[in-house]
């Protein structure tokens, strides 16, 4: 029973909160009729049962005079004269009660329709103008309430309004000036794009064309170093002099290769890893000699070959040598070994130096961890691109005992 009686409820509390005002009002009046003529047909049988009572009373009194036919006849007009009457005077109360109470109604709903209409066109005209609802033409207090609450909205919403316009002219005289500032600087920004481009270009024209001019003198030189000994044997001053062409020649071949790089091609050939590193090994004894460093290698019992263009692998071999006697403590040994791992082979070049500190960092391109030193830290980093490029890993071990570089190829053939 409560389930139905909930039911019912939600029902007519969903259709009444969805009702409009015109419904509303027929609803009103239809309400107003029934009751209407409930109250009429109430008083109109309450009033029948009255003059039927008293015209039982009155037949009782005068029934030894008039006999029983005359005496219905007499009491059924009479009831229906009265019956008549009152019921007409009911009727013409109830109508005169109903007319009144829609009059009310009719002018209570007009007030109200006025106020919404007043609310109605408030709204619509201030989404558009900043007008304010005048409280003297609303009739029910409560919807004066509402006056001054929405007149306080509007005055909200135009300051808020009048204050974005404000900032959105602020903002597009800003934009205006920082969109003229930055044409400026983009201008500024091009120039010294195309005198950079310049220069650079300028550069690297001035670089090859040094390192095509400088490798003429350097060879002359080594060449007659190498004639000045074969035929009036070592001596120190010269070997000093050698040293420091050969430091020059590495130099040389490094900026050689990263002028040329982007522009020949290097084309890959076998090479026997052991006779080529005996090779530049022999090429720098000159050099860790007047160092006082000394090489510690001993070849490969098997020739093994990897497949690599022969620039590249000197440019990681001479890095790597050159590297190690420049950081080398004094009267110490230089520790070169290969050895195989399966189908690679581990180039590892150890010796006694200071600890690499930051071993990730060592391969930046112009960082050195000792400023004092000589160079301009492009080694390291030249030896990194073209491991990445060939498929080498690297694997760097510092310690205070030793520091040691290990290069892992790919054996040819297997």
């Amino acid at each position: 029973m409560m389930q139905l009686i909930n039911k019912i409820h939600d029902f007519f509390v969903l259709k009444i909160s969805s009702v409009t005002i015109k419904q509303a009002n027929m609803f009103t009046t239809l309400f107003i009729f029934v009751f209407t003529i409930i109250f009429a047909y109430l008083l109109i049988k309450e009033n029948y049962s009255d003059y039927e009572r008293a015209l039982n009373e009155e037949q009782l009194t005068k029934s030894s005079i008039i006999d029983v036919e005359q005496q219905h006849e007499v009491k059924q007009k009479k009831l229906k004269t009265l019956l008549i009457k009152n019921t007409i005077a009911i009727a013409t109360l109830a109508f005169i009660l109903f007319t009144i109470m829609l009059g009310f109604h009719k002018i209570l709903n007009m007030l109200l329709q006025r106020d919404m209409q007043a609310f109605l066109d408030f709204f619509k005209e201030s989404a558009h103008n900043e007008q304010v609802l005048d409280p003297h033409a609303i009739f029910f207090k409560e919807f004066k309430v509402m006056v001054g609450y929405a007149n306080n909205m509007v005055d909200t919403i135009s300051e808020q309004k009048r204050t974005l316009k404000e900032l959105n002219l602020g903002l597009e005289d800003k934009v205006k000036k920082k969109t003229a500032a930055l044409e400026i600087t983009n201008k500024n920004l091009l120039k010294e794009k195309q005198f950079s481009e310049e220069i650079l270009k300028s550069q690297k024209e001035f670089l090859r064309y040094t390192v095509h001019e400088t490798n003429t003198p350097l060879s002359v030189m080594l060449t007659s170093i190498e004639l000045f000994v074969m035929k009036n044997g070592k001596d120190r001053q010269l070997s000093k002099i050698e040293a420091a062409a050969k430091n020059i020649f590495s130099i040389y071949d490094d900026l050689s290769y990263l002028v040329k790089k982007d522009q020949v091609e290097y084309p890959k050939i076998a090479i026997d890893i052991g006779a080529f590193l005996n090779s530049r090994l022999d090429f720098f004894d000159e050099v860790a000699e007047l160092s006082r460093i000394r090489f510690d290698y001993v070849p490969h019992a098997k020739n093994l070959y990897v497949y690599m263009n022969e620039t590249k692998l000197q440019r990681v071999v001479d890095n790597t040598i050159t590297n190690a006697i420049k950081y080398t403590l004094a009267n110490e040994m230089v520790y070169v070994a290969l050895k195989q791992e399966g189908t690679f082979l581990d180039m590892s070049v150890g010796s006694k130096s200071k600890v690499i500190k930051d071993t990730e960092k060592i391969f930046d391109a112009y960082y050195r961890e000792e400023e004092s030193l000589e160079g301009f830290g492009i080694g390291l980093r030249l030896v990194r691109t073209i491991c990445d490029e060939e498929g080498i890993s690297i694997q760097l071990n510092s310690s205070d005992e030793q520091t040691t570089f290990t290069y892992r190829f790919k054996i040819m053939g297997e």
